[in-house]
């Protein structure tokens, strides 16, 4: 499930409908928001098996003129820090500056037959801010296939702080159409603010 709009109200009114705990995660959004006008928002919710047990997890993203903001909520079962069941909620502000990438990956059925307004069966919003990063290394090697010289390693380095996978048949068409809606407004935004390192 994942909505999507302009308005602190509304902002709150879709927390609310996630019913994933709203007091909680509205508390900690409008914490990190503040006073800042909302100019765009997400709230994603995903439900996950493990082993016996179903988990659910909220991913609330916010835009606001000047920062991105991300919370993440999971409930917990009972285990030997807490005899019953928790939830733990954390929120990150991110000066728009900082986001160095916004990546959409779609997933388009039939291609050949695509016209352009279709909706993706499904899309991956990753987003980049440089907290996280992936590096990938290998062994570095020359075009000499009887070389035996030591030539260090060669790599990729990969932002990777948030990736919100959305499709249509898990989370129906309009929570892919309101990703797609989030990720404009966020391209946006970064595109028209100087980065800062």
């Amino acid at each position: 499930m994942a909505k999507t709009g302009t308005t602190t109200q509304g902002l709150r009114a879709a927390i609310e409908r996630s019913g994933y705990y709203p007091t909680l995660v509205a508390e900690a959004v409008q914490a990190a928001v503040g006073g800042e006008p909302v100019v765009s928002y997400l709230v994603h919710q995903e439900t996950t098996f493990d082993a016996n047990e179903v988990r659910r997890h909220v991913t609330v993203l916010v835009l606001t003129g000047t920062r991105f903001i991300v919370s993440h909520t999971d409930e917990q079962a009972a285990d030997a820090t807490s005899p019953s069941p928790y939830a733990t909620t954390s929120t990150e502000s991110v000066k728009l500056s900082r986001i160095s990438s916004v990546v959409l990956s779609r997933v388009v059925a039939n291609p050949e037959s695509y016209t352009p307004g279709q909706l993706p069966r499904e899309v991956v919003l990753t987003i980049g801010w440089g907290a996280v990063a992936r590096l990938d290394l290998e062994p570095a090697a020359c075009g000499d296939p009887n070389c035996e010289a030591d030539h260090g390693y060669t790599g990729s380095s990969t932002a990777d702080d948030l990736s919100l996978r959305v499709s249509e048949a898990g989370d129906g068409p309009d929570s892919v159409r309101e990703t797609l809606t989030f990720a404009q407004a966020l391209s946006e935004a970064t595109a028209a603010t100087p980065t800062s390192r």
